[in-house]
């Protein structure tokens, strides 16, 4: 969860602004969390307390309007009683990190993770972008090599997660449907080295930025075994005491080492 919010925030001042190196400052006096964090504090919200996903993340997103959301969201959560809108965006991805640690079996956690998509995101390719993202983080966690992950997550979803990042990255541009961005990501993190690699990959795509290195990075957490110590240290430093303290309680309810 902490890796997700981390990327977002590493990747936030490059959603507008492209870059194809990774030759970066991670962070800087732009760094900010925007949508994606505000959303995944929502889904461990549900999962801390059993509230519908429904209400947590219209509850958030209205407490703040101005992270940066879509306007088919925007428009769903400012309207009392709306419906999913079928969207396929990779919203349902940024935002599913929190379902990836908090269950004992991989079917478990796709069930979760369709749950967390369908009340916005139910075209078929928005949950499985969500469930693919769970997934990875379920198996990094159990201690899965990339190269199985890869092979579960393409058997699966049908992505084709065999292309290398030299393959990708001089194409990538800005898309923020699931089928353009989420395989992507997680081909970043899959053939990284380490957790700043993969979220340095996703960045430098080029691409939807704050969102790609937030999936590419709740994965790298599960593959790498936490968040290093200096990008956490600057990741919670830009949070709201509210999301600290829920992700504290994320973390302690679900025996995850704090990073």
């Amino acid at each position: 969860m902490l890796g997700a919010i981390a990327g977002d925030i590493i990747g936030s001042v490059y959603e507008f602004h492209a870059i194809k190196s990774m030759d970066f400052p991670l962070f800087s006096q732009g760094s900010e969390w925007t949508d994606d964090t505000v959303l995944t504090m929502a889904v461990a919200e549900t999962l801390l307390t059993g509230r519908p996903y429904e209400e947590t993340l219209r509850e958030f997103a209205l407490e703040h309007p101005d992270a940066g959301f879509g306007g088919m969201f925007l428009q769903w959560f400012t309207t009392p009683g709306s419906k999913p809108y079928n969207s396929f965006g990779n919203g349902s991805a940024m935002r599913v990190s929190p379902v990836g640690w908090a269950f004992d079996t991989l079917e478990e956690t796709l069930e979760e993770a369709q749950r967390s998509a369908e009340v916005t995101h139910n075209h078929p390719e928005g949950i499985k972008g969500a469930q693919a993202t769970a997934a990875a983080i379920f198996l990094a966690r159990q201690g899965t090599s990339q190269v199985v992950i890869r092979d579960v997550l393409e058997t699966r979803f049908g992505y084709d997660l065999h292309r290398t990042y030299e393959d990708i990255q001089p194409s990538c541009s800005f898309d923020e449907t699931c089928q353009r961005s989420v395989p992507e990501a997680l081909i970043c993190a899959l053939t990284s080295m380490s957790f700043e690699g993969a979220v340095c990959r996703a960045v430098a795509l080029g691409g939807d930025a704050d969102t790609q290195a937030a999936i590419a990075g709740s994965i790298a957490e599960a593959l790498y075994g936490g968040v290093p110590a200096d990008i956490a240290r600057e990741a919670r430093a830009r949070l709201t005491p509210q999301f600290i303290g829920i992700l504290d309680a994320f973390q302690d309810k679900y025996h995850i080492p704090p990073s």
